[in-house]
C-alpha cells in the first residue's frame, strides 16, 4: 500500500524530538506539508523541518500556555493556508519529586495545562477551522497509562492522558456529520528523552518486563500508524483507541 498525502498540511505538536520527531518526518516522506512545532528545542526542530523538506517550517510555542496555543493555531494557518490534519503529540511527564502539596499541586497543573487543556483547545480550534473547510482528521497521542494507570509518582501523567482519551471520543462522536474524524494512539514505554527519566528512576528491566515483544518499543515504531489515520483511509475508525505497546496493555 502507497499512501500519498501530497496536498494535505499537518501541525505535529512536539515535534522537535522522539515520537514527534518520527512522526513529522513520516508523514513528510508521504507527501505531506509539515509544521514543525517545537517548545524549547529551535536547533532541533530546525533539523527535523530540514529533513521534512523545502515546505517545512518550525513553529514555537509554549503550550502550557493557552495565548501561546491560539497564536501556533494562527501563525500556521497564516502561512499555509489551511491545515487538514492536526496531531497532538506534544506532552510532559514529570515525577513527584517533593512530598510537599505545593509541589504536587504545580507539577498537577503544569501536566495538566500542556496534555490536556492544550490538547483541548487546539482540537476546538482544529474543528472549527475543519467545519469550515468541509473536514479533516485529529489523531491524539495518548499513553496506555490512561487505561491501566501508572507509578504514583507519575498519577499527573495517567491523568492527562486518561482525559485524552475522552476528548478524543467526543470529539468522533460529536463532529462526525462535519466531516471531522478524531484518534487516539496510546504507545506503551517508548525510548524517547522524556521516558528516559522514568527508566532512570524505575531501571530498563522495569520498562521491558511485561511487553511481549524482544525490545523496548521505538518512535519509528509509532509514526507509520499515525501515517495511516492521516490518509483517510481508516476513517470509519474514528473515535477508536490503537495500542502500540508491544503487547503489555490491551484495552
Amino acid at each position: 500500500m502507497h499512501i500519498d498525502l501530497t496536498g494535505k498540511t499537518v501541525l505535529v505538536t512536539g515535534a522537535s524530538r522522539g515520537i514527534g520527531a518520527a512522526i513529522a518526518t513520516a508523514l513528510a516522506e508521504s507527501g505531506a506539508t509539515v509544521a514543525v512545532h517545537y517548545s524549547a528545542s529551535p536547533d532541533e526542530a530546525a533539523q527535523v523541518a530540514a529533513a521534512c523538506g523545502p515546505d517545512a517550517r518550525t513553529f514555537a510555542a509554549d503550550l502550557a500556555d493557552p495565548a501561546a496555543c491560539q497564536r501556533l493555531w494562527t501563525e500556521v494557518v497564516a502561512r499555509y493556508g489551511r491545515i487538514d490534519v492536526l496531531v497532538n503529540n506534544a506532552g510532559v511527564a514529570t515525577a513527584v519529586d517533593d512530598p510537599s502539596i505545593d509541589r504536587w499541586l504545580e507539577i498537577w497543573n503544569r501536566t495538566l495545562d500542556v496534555n490536556l487543556r492544550a490538547t483541548a483547545l487546539l482540537c476546538r480550534l482544529a474543528t472549527d477551522h475543519f467545519a469550515a473547510m468541509g473536514g479533516g482528521r485529529i489523531i491524539n497521542i495518548s499513553s496506555r497509562a490512561a487505561f491501566r494507570g501508572d507509578q504514583p509518582d507519575y498519577i499527573a501523567y495517567a491523568a492527562s492522558k486518561g482525559g485524552m482519551v475522552a476528548l478524543t471520543r467526543s470529539i468522533a462522536r460529536g463532529f462526525g456529520k462535519q466531516g471531522i474524524v478524531a484518534f487516539n494512539v496510546a504507545p506503551g514505554f517508548t525510548r524517547t528523552a522524556m521516558a528516559q527519566d522514568f527508566i532512570d528512576q524505575y531501571g530498563e528491566d522495569y520498562a521491558t518486563s511485561d511487553i511481549a515483544l524482544t525490545r523496548l518499543t521505538e518512535p519509528n515504531d509509532i509514526a507509520p500508524t499515525i501515517v495511516f489515520l492521516a490518509s483517510g483511509l481508516a476513517d470509519h475508525a474514528t473515535g477508536a483507541t490503537i495500542d502500540i505497546n508491544a503487547g503489555s496493555y490491551v484495552h
